[in-house]
């Protein structure tokens, strides 16, 4: 028989009916608010809570335990009570535990709105709305709407309890008192639908200077009615209101309504009305018009007193009437009343540019419109003008200077308003410009010509006066100071001629002309004559000059014996000195700093020579063959500087003086020394020659003096060549070997080393150095000692005439 064993746990009866519950499930709990969270033992008689977080933070809570339940209250809920809470049950041996996730939100209040108090039109303005205490903030939303459009949307960050949102405004008139709104939206999972939106509207103060002035129009009113004049604009603020009548400082009323009892004369005119306030300020004028009769009706003269015959007098009308009438001046005497001029005006007025005797008397203005008349009178007493009359620069005799400026004044004194009359003699017109101002008219003369040498006549008229004044205008002409010239050159023995002329002179029949001397003696003397135009006056001097008169200094003056002529611009002189004329004389040549020079130094030739008048110097450089001109001067002195002189610039050097009356030469030799240079050895045919052959040796240089030429032989024998030339004759194998030429001078020397090849043949035994080497001149023939010393001599002078000396080039010898 099988037995099946089965073995059943038996629990107690309560361990299978304990439970623990956490009530509420998912809370969200509301910053500020009080809360509570429930924690339920089910089947367990005395079961133990403890609450606990599983987040690393205080529970912040108060707890409390009745029952089989435990209260876990959170007053006030604050962000801290954010938190995964857990509440654990012992119920005997047994433990269970339930927990829930506490969330926390804050959205206590509506938003705040600021910036719309101030605003001013037509600038940016910037509105602020800020929500406080938000939690969490980034799931609030700032929407900005006028109407039902939104315009700007900003939204929360994360860790800010206060959202901001800024808005950039330009506001225009239209929107003040219109509204905006700021709603802020909580979009945080399980907010209550109420508080998930809240908003606030505000009304937009938009501030603006005054516009739309608007003034009432123009008011005509009769004397001693009322009137009144109305003004306003629109603003923001409100602006206030100023009146201000033109004319017056002090305002004349302070409301949009300005009101004028019994209105007077005074009461017209234009008035302003300002509107302003904190941000600018607009006006307006309205035109005010009060009629009634004439009124402060005034009669003037001018000038008032002290009126003179020929006086120029203004009478003139003024009254104050609205509307405008008419206006009249009368001159009232016993028997009648003639109106002498009339105006539709409130003003008229009358000029007599030259008043009379006759037309003293009472001036009566009248003044008429529809309400009435009114009259005012003045008396006008004319006297006779004492007139006097004065001509400048003075009555009688003036003298002008042809070509200057001249102005005649006739003045008036004593005579308000005088007539001027120019004339010449027998009352002939004058045709030069003239201009009256004031008491004094001015005869222009600009420039003085001769035709203006006459009489005038100045007449001046005042009222019934008449005065004259005379003068009389003398013209002289003596512009330039005399010219001396000469008819030919001055030379000695010869008759010579001074000229001297005097131009554009008047008159010229009172011109003198003297010659005098150096010690102011008259040698000449001559006067003018023709006074009736310009005269070119000429005076003659002849002599004949010696040699003493060189130098001597003679005098050509002019005098004008006019009265009136300044003593500065009587007389004028002329001066000449003698100067003979001659070839040139005296010609020199230097050479600095000497004639004998070395190669390289600085020297200057210079030529000088005295003639009259001056032709022309040159300096040359005079060769054999040829003359080169070097420097040349249009004077009486040249020279030339050679800052480094060369052998080749040695020679004579020669200047020459030329005029038109002859010439002169001068000259000097320049000697120029220099070491040996460029010193060559040639041999000839060849340095390699055959035994019993000859060679000539041709030496080469450039130096001065001349140099000793020596041929040193290979056995120490040294020999002397006047030309540099050497035959060597009939050579064998001995006279092989190294040779050397010396080129000596007072500066310096030279050296050259050459070397000769003889190749062997059978001969007779060679001769002695004495008797092969032979100095060789010219083309290499053999030369006594007599005439190789007469050659040497010539070479010599050669030299020194050259300035150089340079060794003869020879041909090769024949064999």
């Amino acid at each position: 028989m099988a037995f099946t064993m089965v073995m059943v746990l038996l629990l107690p009866v309560a361990a299978l009916s304990f439970n623990v519950e956490l009530m509420p499930r998912d809370p969200l709990f509301r910053a500020g608010d009080r809360q509570t969270l429930s924690c339920s033992a089910k089947g367990c008689e005395n079961p133990t809570f403890v609450w606990t977080s599983l987040e690393d933070k205080p529970l912040m809570g108060q707890s409390q335990t009745v029952g089989s339940q435990s209260f876990l209250t959170l007053d006030p809920v604050t962000r801290a009570h954010e938190n995964l809470v857990v509440c654990k049950v012992r119920c005997g041996s047994l433990l269970k535990s339930q927990h829930t996730s506490v969330r926390v939100y804050s959205f206590p209040s509506d938003p705040v709105i600021s910036g719309n108090d101030h605003m001013l039109v037509g600038q940016e303005n910037v509105l602020t709305c800020k929500v406080p205490d938000v939690y969490p903030s980034e799931y609030l939303e700032i929407e900005w709407l006028q109407g039902n459009k939104v315009v700007h949307t900003d939204e929360g960050r994360v860790d800010v309890s206060t959202v901001s949102s800024r808005y950039t405004f330009t506001p225009t008139t239209e929107d003040n008192g219109k509204t905006i709104t700021c709603r802020a939206s909580h979009s945080f999972e399980g907010v209550p639908k109420d508080q998930k939106i809240k908003e606030t509207l505000a009304s937009l103060n938009v501030q603006y200077a005054p516009r739309d002035i608007k003034i009432s129009e123009a008011v005509t009113v009769k004397m001693g009615a009322s009137f009144q004049l109305t003004c306003s604009a629109e603003g923001n603020p409100r602006p206030v209101t100023l009146w201000r009548k033109q004319g017056q400082s002090e305002a004349v009323g302070y409301n949009e309504t300005l009101v004028i009892h019994n209105a007077t004369t005074f009461h017209s005119g234009e008035y302003e009305c300002e509107t302003r306030n904190m941000l600018g300020d607009l006006s307006a004028t309205v035109s005010v018009i009060v009629q009634g009769p004439p009124r402060n009706t005034t009669i003037v003269v001018s000038p008032t007193s002290g009126l003179k015959e020929g006086d120029s007098v203004t009478i003139s009308c003024h009254s104050d009437m609205v509307p405008a009438g008419r206006m009249a001046l009368h001159r009232v005497s016993e028997d009648q009343r003639t109106e002498l001029q009339s105006s539709l005006d409130s003003s008229t007025s009358i000029s007599l540019p030259s008043i009379q005797l006759a037309d003293s008397g009472l001036y009566e203005c009248e003044a008429v419109n529809e309400h009435g008349s009114q009259r005012a009178s003045a008396q006008v007493s004319v006297a006779v003008h004492p007139l006097e009359v004065v001509i400048k620069p003075g009555e009688g005799m003036i003298t002008a200077e042809r070509g200057s400026s001249l102005v005649l004044a006739c003045s008036a004194t004593n005579c308000s308003n005088p007539a001027f009359f120019w004339k010449t003699l027998l009352d002939g017109p004058v045709h030069n410009h003239a201009e009256t101002r004031g008491s004094t008219s001015k005869l222009f003369f600009s420039p003085v010509e001769l035709g203006d040498e006459r009489a005038y006549t100045c007449e001046v008229k005042c009222g019934s006066v008449r005065k004259v004044k005379h003068t009389e205008i003398k013209v002289f002409s003596f512009p330039t100071d005399p010219v001396i010239e000469s008819s030919a050159a001055l030379r000695e023995g010869e008759e010579s001629v001074l000229l001297c002329t005097v131009r554009d002179v008047f008159p010229a029949s009172l011109l003198q002309i003297q010659w005098l001397d150096e010690e102011n003696k008259v040698l000449l003397t001559e006067d003018g004559s023709f006074d009736n135009a310009l005269q070119n006056m000429t005076s003659v001097l002849s002599f004949t000059p010696t040699a003493d008169d060189q130098g001597r200094q003679i005098t050509c003056r002019a005098t004008l014996k006019m009265e009136g002529v300044p003593l500065s611009r009587r007389q004028k002189s002329a001066v000449t000195t003698v100067t003979l004329q001659y070839a040139p004389k005296n010609t020199t040549i230097a050479v600095s700093p000497a004639t004998v020079l070395k190669e390289g130094d600085s020297v200057t030739i210079s030529c000088h020579s005295d003639m009259v008048p001056a032709g022309r110097m040159a300096l040359h450089r005079v060769s054999e063959d040829q003359r080169t001109e070097l420097q040349s001067s249009p004077d009486s002195s040249t020279s030339i500087t050679l800052p480094s002189i060369q052998l080749a610039d040695s020679g004579l050097y020669e200047c020459e003086a030329v005029n038109e009356h002859g010439s002169q030469r001068a000259s000097a030799q320049v000697i120029v020394k220099g070491p040996p240079r460029n010193t060559t050895v040639q041999v000839l045919p060849s340095p390699y020659v055959h035994e019993g052959q000859n060679i000539t040796i041709c030496c080469k240089t450039v130096s001065f003096p001349p140099p000793a030429v020596i041929l040193k032989l290979g056995n120490g024998t040294e020999i002397y060549s006047p030309d540099g030339n050497f035959l060597l004759v009939n050579l064998t194998p001995s006279d092989a070997g190294e040779y050397q030429v010396n080129v000596t001078n007072d500066l310096g020397y030279e050296t050259e080393i050459f070397t000769i090849s003889v190749l062997e043949r059978q001969s007779s035994p060679p001769p002695s150095w004495n008797d092969i080497v032979i100095p060789v001149i010219g083309l290499g023939g053999l030369v006594m000692t007599a005439t190789v010393t007469g050659l040497v001599v010539h070479y010599l002078n050669q030299a020194r005439k050259r300035g150089s000396y340079e060794l003869a080039k020879c041909n090769p010898s024949t064999v």
